[in-house]
Order: C-alpha cells, then sequence, then structure tokens
C-alpha cells in the first residue's frame, strides 16, 4: 500500500535524522575553550529543537501508518 510505504519512509529519515543530531550532540567538546574557538561547536538549543522535531515528524509517520493499517483491515472485512 502506498499510503503505508510513505509513513515508513518518513519513519526512517526521522529516525536518521534524530540519529545525526544525537550525534552531533554527543560529538560535542568539553575543553574549556570558549565555543567560537572550537571547529566542533554544537548550538545546543538548536539541537534540542531538531530533535524535538524529529520526535514529532516520526510521531506523525507512525500515526499514518497505523491509520493504513486500519483501513487495509477495514477493506479485507468489506471484501471478506
Amino acid at each position: 500500500m502506498d499510503v503505508m510505504n510513505a509513513a515508513l519512509g518518513g519513519m526512517q529519515i526521522a529516525q536518521s535524522s534524530f540519529e545525526r543530531t544525537a550525534q552531533r550532540i554527543a560529538g560535542v567538546s568539553t575543553q574549556s575553550t570558549p565555543p567560537t574557538q572550537r571547529p566542533d561547536s554544537v548550538d545546543l538549543s538548536t539541537e534540542a529543537v531538531n530533535l524535538l522535531a524529529a520526535r514529532n515528524q516520526f510521531q506523525a509517520s507512525a500515526q499514518v501508518f497505523q491509520l493504513g493499517d486500519k483501513m487495509q483491515k477495514k477493506l479485507l472485512d468489506i471484501l471478506a
């Protein structure tokens, strides 16, 4: 079913985004140098927003997937 494939793709994209953001956060240096002088400085507020956006995207795609599953079951009930 195309709807379920699209929802699954959305879930995979959200998971990848979440993992990339988590890796950026985990890779933040804990050195005492100022953030502007660190090549790996990360704006944690931006990354937190990215994590929330990925979570919301995953949840929305999961809901679409669940709805597609219910629709498919209902169609099978009607045809049976």
